[in-house]
This record gives C-alpha cells, sequence and structure tokens, in this order.
C-alpha cells in the first residue's frame, strides 16, 4: 500500500521574523522574536542543569513554583491568572526548562513573577512534600508501563556509566528529598550564567528585552560546571532481553547512531530515517503495521541531546509475533543500509521534513520551542534556513550514503521487554540473546 501525500512546501524560501539578542551583564542571553498573530507572548527559560543529583533536581523542577518569601503558590497561580498567563517547569537531562505564556499587555507582570521565584524561593515544607508525594506515585506508575521500562533498558545499554543512562530518579531517593535540600540546589545551581530566555510572539524585541533586562537585573551568580561529558560511542553486541513474566507484548527497542544538527550529515540521515520508519508512509511502518499487522504505532527518531545524538527505534508488538516483527525491522535496516532509496519516495519523505519543519514554526509557541531547543546547542532560528536548504539539496547518493554509514542493522543496539520464557526461543533465532530480570 502506498500513501500520497499533499503537497506541504510552499515555493517560497523560509522568511525569519524580526528579532533581537542581547547578552545582560548578569550572564543571561535574552532572544525575542515577533510574532504577532494574536495578542499573546510565549516565554522559554532554560537553566544549564546537566549532572544535577537526579532526584533532587526532578523534585526541584516539580516544587518550583510553591512559593516565594512573599507569594505562596496559590498567590503565584492567581497573579499569573491576572495576565491570562501560567508558568510550568520541567527537567530534561541537560536543562531545567521553564515554560509558559501570557498576554502580550502581561509580559512585565509576568517576568516580575519569574524573577522572584528565581531569586526569592522558599520552597515550603508543606508544599514540597504534596510535590514529593506526587512525584513519587509518577515514578511507581511509569515503573508500572512497559514502555517506561522498555525505555530505562534501552537507555541504560546506550550510556553505560555515562549521566544519560539514568533519566527518571528512583522513588526511594525522592521519598529522602528535603526542602532544605532544594534551597541548597537552587542556590548552587539555578543561575543565570549560561541560561537563555527566549520570548516569542506580540512585541517589540528591543523592548521586550529591555523588560527582560529590568525584571530580571538582580538574579545573580556564574553556576557550576552543567557541562555534560560526550556520549560514548554504541557498541553493538547481543541483544539485551529484559524478562516481564506474563506481558502479553514485547517493548522493541533498538539504538543506532546518528550526529548532531550541526553536521553534514544531518539532514541526509533524516530524511534516510523518514524513508526507513520516521513517519506514517515509510517503509518499516508499511511492513510491520499496514502490511503485517504487528504494531499500532511503529516509530522512530533521532534524539538530541549536548553530549551526543542517536536514532531511536521503538514498537509494542504482541508476544507471539516479536521475533517476526524483529527480523522485518532488521531485513529493513539492512535494505535502507544497502539500496538506495527510489527517487519518488525520498522526494515524498523530503516533502514531509519541509512540510513539517513550516509546520512547527507556524505558531508562537511552536517557534518559542525551536528557538529554545536551537539556543541549547549554541544555534538561532537562522539554523531553520540552513536546515531547509540542507534537506532541499540532499541528494539520493548522500542519503543512501548516511543510510550505509549510521542505519546498518550491525550498529544497533538492541533491547526487548517481555514474557522471556515466550519469546526467548524466537529471539534466540535470529541473534545472540543476553537475559536481564526487569
Amino acid at each position: 500500500m502506498t500513501h500520497t501525500l499533499p503537497d506541504l512546501v510552499p515555493d517560497s524560501k523560509i522568511k525569519l521574523p524580526k528579532q533581537a539578542e542581547r547578552t545582560l551583564s548578569n550572564g543571561l542571553t535574552v532572544i525575542a522574536v515577533r510574532r504577532p498573530a494574536v495578542p499573546l507572548i510565549e516565554l522559554r527559560l532554560q537553566v544549564p542543569f546537566g549532572r544535577a543529583p537526579l532526584a533532587r533536581a526532578t523534585l526541584l523542577s516539580q516544587a518550583l513554583f510553591t512559593g516565594t518569601s512573599t507569594m505562596s503558590s496559590i498567590d503565584i497561580a492567581a497573579q499569573l491568572q491576572t495576565v491570562g498567563g501560567g508558568l510550568s517547569a520541567g527537567l530534561d537531562p541537560d536543562r531545567l526548562l521553564i515554560s509558559g505564556n501570557a498576554l502580550a499587555s502581561g509580559l512585565e507582570r509576568t517576568l516580575e513573577i519569574l524573577a522572584g521565584i528565581l531569586t526569592d524561593p522558599t520552597y515550603p515544607a508543606e508544599e514540597v512534600g504534596i510535590e514529593r508525594d506526587r512525584l513519587v506515585d509518577h515514578i511507581q506508575v511509569a515503573l508500572s508501563q512497559p514502555s517506561h521500562l522498555a525505555r530505562e533498558a534501552l537507555l541504560k545499554r546506550m550510556y553505560g556509566r555515562h549521566p544519560y543512562a539514568l533519566q527518571t530518579p528512583e522513588a526511594e531517593q525522592v521519598k529522602g528529598v528535603r526542602p532544605g535540600q532544594l534551597r541548597a540546589m537552587h542556590a548552587d545551581r539555578v543561575h543565570p550564567g549560561g541560561a537563555v530566555l527566549v520570548l516569542v510572539g506580540d512585541l517589540n524585541p528591543d523592548k521586550a528585552i529591555d523588560a527582560a533586562e529590568k525584571a530580571l537585573s538582580d538574579w545573580t551568580g556564574a553556576g557550576r560546571d552543567a557541562s555534560v561529558p560526550a556520549t560514548p560511542a554504541l557498541e553493538p553486541g547481543p541483544l539485551v532481553l529484559v524478562d516481564r513474566p506474563g506481558s502479553v507484548q514485547s517493548s522493541l527497542r533498538m539504538a543506532l547512531p546518528a550526529v548532531p544538527r550541526t553536521h553534514p550529515d544531518h539532514a541526509a540521515l533524516q530524511l534516510a530515517n523518514l524513508v526507513f520508519g520516521g513517519y506514517f508512509s515509510s517503509r518499516w511502518v508499511e511492513n510491520i503495521r499496514e502490511d503485517k499487522g504487528y504494531t499500532y504505532g511503529p516509530h522512530t527518531a533521532i534524539e538530541h541531546l549536548v553530549g551526543g545524538s542517536a536514532l531511536v527505534v521503538a514498537a509494542e508488538v504482541a508476544t507471539e509475533v516479536t521475533g517476526p516483527a524483529l527480523l522485518e525491522t532488521l531485513y529493513e535496516l539492512g535494505k535502507i543500509a544497502s539500496l538506495p532509496p527510489g527517487e519518488d519516495e525520498l522526494e515524498q519523505a523530503r516533502r514531509y521534513a519541509l512540510g513539517t519543519l513550516r509546520l512547527s514554526m507556524s505558531t508562537q509557541a511552536g517557534l518559542a520551542g525551536l528557538a529554545s531547543i536551537y539556543a541549547s546547542f549554541g544555534l538561532r532560528l537562522d539554523y531553520l534556513t540552513e536546515y531547509s536548504a540542507a534537506l532541499s539539496a540532499a541528494t539520493r547518493e548522500q542519503v543512501a550514503e548516511a543510510a550505509a554509514k549510521y542505519l546498518a542493522p550491525a550498529k544497533a543496539v538492541s533491547v526487548v521487554l517481555g514474557d522471556a520464557e515466550k519469546i526467548e526461543p524466537q529471539l534466540t533465532a535470529l541473534t545472540s540473546v543476553e537475559r536481564e530480570d526487569s
């Protein structure tokens, strides 16, 4: 079966919006982008947070808005509501990220509230206890989900002793975190040095940066070194089988080498990924979903972290077809690595890549997200035009070369989580297997 996609690619080149950038005296870089579609402003603040103790850092991100010396958590929420806004925080392996939005007329007040949270946090015991219990519950629920367990097993297999190997804290460690430890971590790590604030919306870029400078000038400090070492090269070896007795599905995960966004091979590899399994009309999805019905939602994606990049393959399949699904996956990887894509399927993947790139920057929130993510890697929005041009220019030969270089099945590390008693014979018929209890 083939799917004909609509043409998502206008002929015109990407036109970047008006923007300004300034690094303030405290070390904070502020990027302001004018996108006046609606009278809102999107805010993204990222603070380098690599190598932070995981349990404390995760709880800090959940408890960041629990209060200041002048505002309770309820006060903070109420004040943000008065300007039609809201803020939330999260953590990834490289950064603490504060996200939110507000009416354009409420930018100054939103920045004032943000400044209070950054410079005057109290982490009150009762509120921290509520967030701690909520986080523990979330972790315990996640540990019952096969997809989460498979992800954990893959990260461990990919990264070994690298900090990225563990991205979810243990519940018992979270239970031991106290408010004083959060206050100490905040004082030690939540600083403007190296941080980036992105503002996107109905704004005057220079005036928006002026407002940020006025509100955040009292936020000071260089912060702790949050740099993360480069990720180790993937080391192919036996498939890791994680036993989950009684499971009716198997979670198939693979990781393959990839390159950062700035690498000359990046655009060609992204197109090779799309042809292989990166969207609905890809070969792998057509094979194991449409043709054979082994799975509902197989997907692949290139994941970029500051320390390195990897291409991750994921599918949930019925227990009885675990071996056949792995066989077809290896077959499709071998095929993409050894045979150039057809002109039509490459063009379809190219149009999908260019179209989704334009869609991702078509809203204020999407543009703010892209600007913030790119800033993590030292890039700015002009990368959009460079990347778009690279996608347009990548030849069939370059895509074939990238596929051969990065997607050969011999380069993969593989993890399967499922009922080992039922699936181990299927897997050992295809590859060497190393069994591990969950």
